[in-house]
């Protein structure tokens, strides 16, 4: 990226939803990475970029949050293998196995994925 674009550069706000597990953990700073499909919204986001987590169960609850990192894989699972879980929060290994709750084997392969590490702007 030239100076140019560097410094005229715009946050970007971001929106996405979470179960109340993870939002807390975001909210307590006990969490600091979100794992996501590398999807067309996801591509999108960039390091220094704000998202905007809701609350599913009451969307009216948010935390907002501060793009630190981004980490790109092929599977959820080697994104979970490739993390130390104290060092990043509730990250376990085997934590991969809730996404395809979420998202499509067929999905991951076709976009890879994404580890969103964040903290909570202040």
């Amino acid at each position: 990226m030239n100076l140019f674009k560097k410094l005229h550069y715009r946050v970007m706000l971001h929106q996405m939803k979470l179960k109340s597990e993870p939002f807390k953990g975001f909210n307590e700073g006990t969490k600091t990475l979100e794992l996501r499909l590398n999807d067309e919204k996801r591509q999108l986001i960039k390091i220094g970029d704000n998202i905007e987590f809701s609350l599913v169960e009451d969307p009216d609850q948010k935390v907002l949050t501060c793009v630190e990192d981004l980490h790109h894989f092929p599977t959820f699972r080697d994104l979970c293998y490739a993390f130390d879980p104290v060092e990043y929060g509730s990250v376990d290994k085997e934590e991969y196995k809730e996404m395809y709750n979420f998202y499509s084997k067929e999905d991951e392969a076709k976009f890879g994925v994404l580890g969103i590490r964040i903290k909570v702007c202040k």
